[in-house]
């Protein structure tokens, strides 16, 4: 980065090379690596979306999958497998695995810990649990679900929030307070699917485990527009976050208000979190991963929202594919981020364990 000092022929480089994109009163700054890393991800997610039209029990070419789109009329039965079956799904998969990605970013800058994620603070319970009553109880549509999974997941948040606040809310005091109340909501979550109708409890254990199968374009397009909308907000708060980064005193000297940014911030990535739930079901990990995934390929001081939203779309989509046709059997997308985060959650501890040793 090439920051001008005193004298406007003087720059002092920090070795950062960036893009500054200035708009009358404001201006946004950019790695050049990060502008690659995202745009690489994004040519990846691509390239593994394509692919995922292409597999499947009625096999499609690339040229099908073009008529397809632009409504080719020759192109018959083929143009209901890829509209109305698979991209809908595809879509999911990129822009679920972004917001979860984008959710990951957000507790774990506020935490400045990167074993803090939704699904491990426990929104993912909180967001469950929310979705399970509606189900339950009312068995109600889509929307009344992800009203539901949206309530539970931000009734979490001010839950553990509170119990973590002891004159301010510390990172590490937030993450353990959200394993015990997760560990809570696991339990009443299990005691509501054994006391559930048995068609019910089988249907709502399935859409539990996490899985993109049968998911519509209602899920994805009213899914897709609140993730827009509440990343939008999330990129509006991301100068106060970057501030919060280097304390609350730091914050507070610079006229950021700690607690209601950061309260703030939490709320839009539970929404996040408990949006993705209402459609697909609890999916762990991504958020886990995707943000230090992205912050090693782009070599930021911190984690950041956008390179970690194109890991986690990258991500999803690649685990999606591993679930419907890489494996003996079929098996819902959130077995196998389980798996895989799993084994990355035991690096990360190996690895946080020997750099504080």
């Amino acid at each position: 980065m090439n920051t001008t000092v005193g004298n406007p022929s003087r720059r002092v480089n920090f070795r950062h090379r960036t893009v500054v994109v200035r708009r009358s009163r404001f201006a946004v700054r950019w790695q050049l690596r990060s502008i690659l890393v995202c745009a690489v991800l994004l040519a990846a997610t691509v390239v593994v979306s394509a692919w995922a039209v292409t597999l499947g029990n009625y096999p499609i070419t690339l040229d099908q999958v073009w008529g397809a789109l632009i409504n080719d009329p020759d192109v018959g039965f083929a143009r209901t497998v890829v509209v109305e079956w698979r991209l809908p799904r595809i879509l999911a998969a990129a822009v679920f695995g972004a917001a979860l990605g984008a959710s990951g970013a957000v507790f774990q800058s506020l935490t400045r810990n990167p074993l803090a994620s939704p699904d491990i603070i426990g929104f993912s319970a909180g967001s469950f649990t929310g979705a399970l009553v509606v189900i339950i109880l009312i068995g109600g549509s889509y929307l009344q679900v992800a009203g539901g999974a949206l309530v539970g997941g931000i009734a979490t948040a001010i839950t553990v929030y509170l119990l973590a606040w002891r004159g301010g809310v510390q990172g590490f005091r937030l993450i353990v307070v959200g394993i015990g109340l997760s560990a809570v909501l696991g339990s009443l979550n299990t005691w509501l699917m054994l006391t559930a109708k048995l068609d019910v409890a089988m249907s709502a254990a399935a859409w539990g485990a996490g899985s993109l199968n049968g998911t519509t374009w209602e899920q994805a397009t009213i899914g897709s527009g609140v993730i827009v909308v509440l990343t939008a907000g999330l990129l509006a708060l991301a100068p106060a976050m970057r501030q919060l980064g280097l304390g609350d005193d730091a914050a507070k000297a610079t006229g950021i208000r700690a607690e209601p940014v950061r309260l703030a911030v939490v709320v839009l990535g539970v929404a996040l979190t408990a949006t993705v739930t209402a459609a697909a079901g609890p999916i762990t990990f991504i958020a886990l991963a995707a943000p230090q995934i992205a912050r090693r390929l782009a070599r930021t001081p911190g984690v950041t929202i956008i390179p970690a939203a194109f890991t986690g779309a990258l991500l999803l989509a690649g685990a999606d594919v591993i679930a419907q046709h890489l494996l003996p059997v079929v098996l819902p997308v959130g077995v196998v981020t389980v798996v895989v985060g799993g084994g990355y959650l035991v690096w990360l501890i190996i690895r946080e364990v020997r750099h504080r040793a």
